[in-house]
Protein backbone atom coordinates (compact mmCIF):
# COMPACT_ATOMS: atom_id res chain seq x y z
CA UNK A 1 0.00 0.00 0.00
CA UNK A 2 1.45 3.40 -0.94
CA UNK A 3 2.48 5.69 1.90
CA UNK A 4 -0.21 8.33 1.26
CA UNK A 5 -2.94 5.69 1.05
CA UNK A 6 -1.73 4.25 4.35
CA UNK A 7 -1.81 7.72 5.91
CA UNK A 8 -5.34 8.28 4.65
CA UNK A 9 -6.42 4.91 6.06
CA UNK A 10 -4.96 5.88 9.43
CA UNK A 11 -6.82 9.18 9.33
CA UNK A 12 -10.10 7.38 8.58
CA UNK A 13 -9.47 5.04 11.51
CA UNK A 14 -8.76 8.02 13.79
CA UNK A 15 -11.94 9.71 12.50
CA UNK A 16 -14.00 6.63 13.35
CA UNK A 17 -12.48 6.25 16.83
CA UNK A 18 -12.95 9.95 17.61
CA UNK A 19 -16.58 9.75 16.50
CA UNK A 20 -17.22 6.81 18.81
CA UNK A 21 -15.57 8.70 21.67
CA UNK A 22 -17.65 11.83 20.98
CA UNK A 23 -20.89 9.86 20.74
CA UNK A 24 -20.16 7.99 23.96
CA UNK A 25 -19.18 11.16 25.80
CA UNK A 26 -22.36 12.92 24.66
CA UNK A 27 -24.50 9.97 25.67
CA UNK A 28 -22.96 9.92 29.14
CA UNK A 29 -22.67 13.67 29.86
CA UNK A 30 -24.64 15.65 27.23
CA UNK A 31 -21.33 17.34 26.36
CA UNK A 32 -18.78 16.88 23.57
CA UNK A 33 -15.27 18.06 24.31
CA UNK A 34 -13.85 20.61 21.89
CA UNK A 35 -10.64 18.59 21.66
CA UNK A 36 -12.54 15.78 19.94
CA UNK A 37 -13.87 18.12 17.24
CA UNK A 38 -10.43 19.70 16.82
CA UNK A 39 -8.83 16.25 16.51
CA UNK A 40 -11.36 15.26 13.82
CA UNK A 41 -10.61 18.48 11.91
CA UNK A 42 -6.87 17.76 12.17
CA UNK A 43 -7.39 14.18 10.95
CA UNK A 44 -9.36 15.51 8.00
CA UNK A 45 -6.73 18.04 6.99
CA UNK A 46 -4.00 15.40 7.24
CA UNK A 47 -6.23 13.07 5.15
CA UNK A 48 -6.78 15.86 2.62
CA UNK A 49 -3.07 16.71 2.40
CA UNK A 50 -2.28 13.07 1.72
CA UNK A 51 -4.99 13.04 -0.94
CA UNK A 52 -3.64 16.18 -2.57
CA UNK A 53 -0.09 14.79 -2.51
CA UNK A 54 -1.17 11.48 -4.05
CA UNK A 55 -3.46 13.08 -6.61
CA UNK A 56 -6.64 11.42 -5.32
CA UNK A 57 -8.04 14.77 -4.20
CA UNK A 58 -8.09 17.99 -6.20
CA UNK A 59 -7.93 21.47 -4.73
CA UNK A 60 -11.34 22.41 -6.13
CA UNK A 61 -13.00 19.54 -4.26
CA UNK A 62 -11.17 20.53 -1.09
CA UNK A 63 -12.44 24.10 -1.38
CA UNK A 64 -16.00 22.88 -2.00
CA UNK A 65 -15.74 20.55 1.00
CA UNK A 66 -14.65 23.33 3.31
CA UNK A 67 -17.43 25.56 1.96
CA UNK A 68 -20.02 22.84 2.65
CA UNK A 69 -18.68 22.32 6.18
CA UNK A 70 -18.93 26.06 6.86
CA UNK A 71 -22.52 26.03 5.59
CA UNK A 72 -23.31 23.06 7.88
CA UNK A 73 -21.78 24.97 10.78
CA UNK A 74 -23.92 28.07 10.14
CA UNK A 75 -27.13 26.05 9.78
CA UNK A 76 -26.17 24.21 12.97
CA UNK A 77 -25.47 27.51 14.71
CA UNK A 78 -28.98 28.65 13.78
CA UNK A 79 -30.34 25.40 15.25
CA UNK A 80 -28.27 26.06 18.39
CA UNK A 81 -29.72 29.57 18.65
CA UNK A 82 -33.21 28.06 18.38
CA UNK A 83 -32.40 25.53 21.12
CA UNK A 84 -32.61 22.52 18.79
CA UNK A 85 -28.94 21.45 18.99
CA UNK A 86 -26.18 21.79 21.52
CA UNK A 87 -22.97 23.64 20.78
CA UNK A 88 -20.87 20.47 20.82
CA UNK A 89 -23.31 18.83 18.42
CA UNK A 90 -22.94 21.74 15.99
CA UNK A 91 -19.15 21.55 16.04
CA UNK A 92 -19.10 17.77 15.70
CA UNK A 93 -21.59 17.89 12.83
CA UNK A 94 -19.50 20.49 10.99
CA UNK A 95 -16.17 18.69 11.32
CA UNK A 96 -17.68 15.31 10.47
CA UNK A 97 -19.14 16.88 7.33
CA UNK A 98 -15.57 17.61 6.22
CA UNK A 99 -15.03 13.91 5.66
CA UNK A 100 -18.43 13.62 3.96
CA UNK A 101 -17.57 16.39 1.54
CA UNK A 102 -20.08 17.60 -1.03
CA UNK A 103 -20.50 14.13 -2.53
CA UNK A 104 -21.57 12.26 0.63
CA UNK A 105 -23.03 15.19 2.58
CA UNK A 106 -26.69 14.52 1.81
CA UNK A 107 -26.31 10.84 2.71
CA UNK A 108 -24.43 11.76 5.89
CA UNK A 109 -27.11 14.23 7.01
CA UNK A 110 -29.88 11.75 6.16
CA UNK A 111 -28.30 9.04 8.31
CA UNK A 112 -27.75 11.52 11.14
CA UNK A 113 -31.42 12.57 10.95
CA UNK A 114 -32.68 8.98 10.84
CA UNK A 115 -30.47 7.91 13.75
CA UNK A 116 -31.46 11.00 15.75
CA UNK A 117 -35.13 10.40 14.99
CA UNK A 118 -34.85 6.79 16.11
CA UNK A 119 -33.19 7.90 19.35
CA UNK A 120 -35.92 10.51 19.86
CA UNK A 121 -38.65 7.93 19.39
CA UNK A 122 -36.87 5.58 21.78
CA UNK A 123 -36.61 8.37 24.35
CA UNK A 124 -40.33 9.10 24.01
CA UNK A 125 -41.09 5.40 24.39
CA UNK A 126 -39.23 5.42 27.70
CA UNK A 127 -35.80 4.11 26.72
CA UNK A 128 -33.13 5.14 29.22
CA UNK A 129 -31.11 7.54 27.04
CA UNK A 130 -28.87 10.29 28.38
CA UNK A 131 -26.90 11.11 31.52
CA UNK A 132 -29.58 10.12 34.04
CA UNK A 133 -29.85 6.67 32.44
CA UNK A 134 -26.08 6.31 32.26
CA UNK A 135 -25.71 7.20 35.94
CA UNK A 136 -28.07 4.37 36.88
CA UNK A 137 -29.76 6.46 39.56
CA UNK A 138 -32.13 3.60 40.39
CA UNK A 139 -35.26 5.75 40.33
CA UNK A 140 -38.37 3.63 40.53
CA UNK A 141 -40.66 6.42 39.36
CA UNK A 142 -41.11 6.43 35.59
CA UNK A 143 -40.83 9.97 34.20
CA UNK A 144 -43.67 11.39 32.15
CA UNK A 145 -43.38 12.00 28.41
CA UNK A 146 -43.11 15.71 29.16
CA UNK A 147 -40.18 15.11 31.54
CA UNK A 148 -38.47 12.91 28.95
CA UNK A 149 -38.86 15.63 26.31
CA UNK A 150 -37.34 18.22 28.63
CA UNK A 151 -34.40 16.03 29.56
CA UNK A 152 -32.78 16.59 26.17
CA UNK A 153 -31.47 14.19 23.56
CA UNK A 154 -27.76 13.56 23.15
CA UNK A 155 -27.30 13.92 19.38
CA UNK A 156 -23.62 12.93 19.33
CA UNK A 157 -24.41 9.22 18.82
CA UNK A 158 -26.54 10.06 15.77
CA UNK A 159 -23.75 12.21 14.33
CA UNK A 160 -21.31 9.39 15.03
CA UNK A 161 -23.56 6.93 13.17
CA UNK A 162 -23.58 9.16 10.09
CA UNK A 163 -19.84 9.74 10.33
CA UNK A 164 -19.10 6.04 10.68
CA UNK A 165 -21.12 5.41 7.53
CA UNK A 166 -19.02 8.07 5.74
CA UNK A 167 -15.78 6.50 7.02
CA UNK A 168 -16.91 3.09 5.76
CA UNK A 169 -17.77 4.52 2.34
CA UNK A 170 -14.43 6.32 2.09
CA UNK A 171 -12.63 3.12 3.09
CA UNK A 172 -14.44 1.28 0.31
CA UNK A 173 -16.50 -0.89 2.62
Amino acid sequence: MPLFALLQAGCLMAFALLLVAAGWQDLRTMRIANRLSVAIAAAYFLWALAGLASGTLVAGDLALTVTCAIAVFFVGAAAFAAGALGGGDVKLLAVASLFAGPFLLLDFLTIVALAGGAMGLALLAGAPIGPAAAAGDGMTVRPTVRARLRSGLPYGPAIAAGGLWVAARLAGI
